[in-house]
């Protein structure tokens, strides 16, 4: 009767750690871009999978850098950018992935991975691309007319200029809260390597900043979408998916603003952003689960068409819409892309550097 009952005992131990298990894996906690992911997404995948998702947002790089660097960050799928990426895997942040989880990895256009690879995650351990894009200028051609005077923007001249940024000021202009992009932006203008961790180049790309802010209505990485669309701003410096996020909200109003968006002629910098599981994930097979669900080509095709940004997946590219794929402002020309430039992950002295020159640009003071 012991021993029976022992094995009983031992039985019911099993099950209810099977079932501990069992209930792990039907939850996932993922932290993700605002205005990233297609409406019906998650709603899918919890309807394929059974899993129950938590989807929280965020608007910057920093924010999501913060929780993952204090360690415990209660997510499962995070998605940085890819010049983040790379310091974040030096840091010992994210889980090694297991490629035999991922059977749709096959999706993934090579090319990009050799890019992402290169310059941030050598031989793609830890990684995936999500989406890219460039960053670059959206404005109302209408409101920019009346204050400039012009019929169009091409150049970085109209907002990095203090006169005419200073004509534009009435009408409403925004930039990127985002000190590790926007700073190679002024850098590259000012004829600097955009990547300098120089002291000397960082200080004149603060100056420029400081320069301007006079003019600018406000920083933020993603306010700007629904302001521009809705005419509240009349130019923003942002992600190219989120200023064809606002043209395609504006249009759906009715057309009553009219935007455009432009990789100004100098060139600018580029981003991708990658989807990754934190080393101290709490439902790791739920995540590999979410993460070759976004591999299925339709799926990823799907969330390009709503967000307007390129993937990283080509066997998506015969299902987005070819409205999408025809627009060079999204898919840009070889020309255009000879002039676009990756952005880097800066050291860590470097990295205190930008921070500071930010708070003090933010500020304007």
């Amino acid at each position: 009767m012991k021993k029976m009952g022992k094995t009983l005992l031992a039985a019911a131990l099993m099950g209810a750690m099977a079932t501990a298990v069992q209930a792990e894996d039907k939850v996932l906690n993922v932290y993700n871009w605002s205005d990233y992911i297609a409406p019906d997404t998650i709603a899918k995948f919890e309807k394929q999978s059974g899993i129950k998702v938590k989807y929280d947002v965020f608007d910057s790089n920093e924010t999501l850098e913060a929780k993952l660097l204090a360690g415990k960050s209660g997510y499962d799928v995070v998605v940085p950018s890819n010049n983040f990426l790379a310091k974040q895997i030096k840091a010992g942040v994210y889980e090694e992935l297991d490629r035999s989880k991922l059977p749709n990895w096959k999706n993934l256009d090579e090319d990009l991975l050799k890019a992402v690879g290169d310059a941030s995650d050598p031989g793609n351990k830890y990684a995936f691309p999500y989406m890219w894009g460039s960053i670059g200028i959206g404005y109302n051609p209408e409101k920019v007319k009346a204050a400039l005077g012009v019929d169009k923007i091409d150049s970085w001249d109209a907002v990095f200029k203090p006169e005419n940024i200073a004509k534009l000021k009435s009408c409403g202009v925004s930039f990127l809260d985002a000190p590790t992009e926007m700073l190679p932006a002024a850098l590259h203008y000012l004829g600097k390597p955009s990547n300098s961790m120089n002291k000397e180049d960082l200080k004149a790309a603060e100056d420029l900043f400081l320069s301007i802010r006079p003019s600018i209505t406000y920083f933020h990485s993603s306010k700007y979408i629904g302001d521009l669309a809705n005419g509240n701003i009349c130019v923003a410096v942002g992600y190219s998916g989120d200023l064809e996020q606002s043209k395609a909200r504006a249009h759906e109003a009715g057309d009553k603003v009219k935007l455009d968006y432009i990789i100004p002629k100098e060139g600018a910098g580029t981003f991708y952003d990658m989807v990754a599981i934190p080393k101290d994930a709490e439902h790791k097979e739920a995540a590999y689960k979410f993460m070759d669900f976004l591999l299925q080509p339709e799926v990823m095709a799907e969330i390009t068409n709503a967000v307007r940004f390129p993937n990283g997946n080509k066997a998506a590219t015969q299902f987005v819409d070819k409205d999408i794929t025809s627009d060079p402002s999204i898919y840009p020309p070889a020309d255009v892309k000879k002039q676009l430039y990756a952005i880097a992950a800066p050291e860590a002295a470097a990295q205190r550097l930008i921070t500071r020159s930010w708070t003090k640009i933010k500020s304007g003071k």
